[in-house]
């Protein structure tokens, strides 16, 4: 199973819970509650009869804390799974943090070295003295564009594998990392957690290869991830789940990606029961 939330109109969130079993094709929602609320979401799941329930072996759901308790209270047999992607897009954020921190440290150098030429050319004495001081030119990396360009450019390159960044970003990420020795020791952690999640390794391999991660990450030292650190420690036995099936949350994000779809192809949700008679039958 997999339990999921998504948007349907003026901001109203619901509950989905899916089936992967059914592999997005008939049978695969089973429920589709109307807000987050564990309580709410909780007395709709408890209609199901007990022995359905107790039946459930894993739930994936996301790292929201709401969800998780639902699952507890709901399906107190099912091993509960924190989807991986849920995981790595924290680390990911984290990296993009730093890199809007660090831009921002450029866009003021920059300024401050754009004041100080214009301080020049005021301070000029005549003609001669201003065309000796110039026109403001901003420096230019070893692949043609300004520091500021480069970090606000650099912002795919950092989400993904080095093995796929063509020319134009892998000349982009030498200025970068080159400038800016830190953020590239923060993507090669961000690369790592990537690794360790793809290397088939039984959940206590994988214990002791993310303990070592952990250190590295803490050793390493920067604000931004604090976040990650803390979303390993409250979450580390059901982030380690994940290692026993390799179950994730895709089905139940591909089955929301569906919902979607059918929504801008009614051009809205006009009726809510409607819609949801709709989705449960097609």
């Amino acid at each position: 199973m997999s339990l999921d939330e998504t948007c349907l109109s003026n901001g109203e969130v619901y509950t989905l819970l899916t089936n992967k079993a059914a592999h997005g094709r008939k049978g695969t929602l089973v429920a589709m509650i109307r807000g987050v609320a564990t309580d709410a979401v909780s007395a709709i799941l408890y209609k199901l009869p007990s022995r359905i329930r107790n039946v459930v072996q894993t739930v994936t759901t996301d790292l929201s804390s709401a969800m998780m308790l639902t699952v507890r209270k709901v399906f107190p047999k099912a091993t509960l799974i924190n989807d991986r992607f849920h995981v790595q897009q924290l680390m990911s954020e984290a990296i993009d943090q730093m890199r809007i921190r660090l831009r921002w440290q450029v866009l003021e150098e920059e300024n401050k070295a754009l004041k100080e030429h214009r301080d020049r050319r005021k301070a000029a004495q005549n003609r001669k003295e201003r065309e000796a001081v110039g026109y403001w030119e901003p420096c230019r990396m070893s692949n043609g564009e300004t520091m500021p360009q480069v970090m606000a450019r650099s912002r795919h390159i950092l989400l993904k594998h080095e093995s796929k960044w063509n020319e134009q970003q892998r000349s982009r990420a030498e200025v970068l990392f080159k400038q800016f020795p830190e953020l590239e020791k923060a993507y090669r952690l961000s690369m790592k957690l990537t690794e360790l999640f793809n290397k088939k390794s039984t959940p206590d391999q994988a214990r002791l290869n993310l303990a070592r991660w952990y250190k590295d990450v803490e050793t390493f030292g920067e604000n931004e991830f604090a976040r990650v650190l803390e979303t390993f420690e409250n979450h580390n036995k059901t982030i380690i789940n994940y290692f026993e099936r390799r179950l994730t949350n895709a089905s139940a994000e591909s089955f929301n990606a569906k919902v979607k779809a059918f929504r801008a192809q009614f051009r809205g949700v006009r009726d809510i029961k409607f819609f949801m008679f709709r989705l449960a039958t097609q």
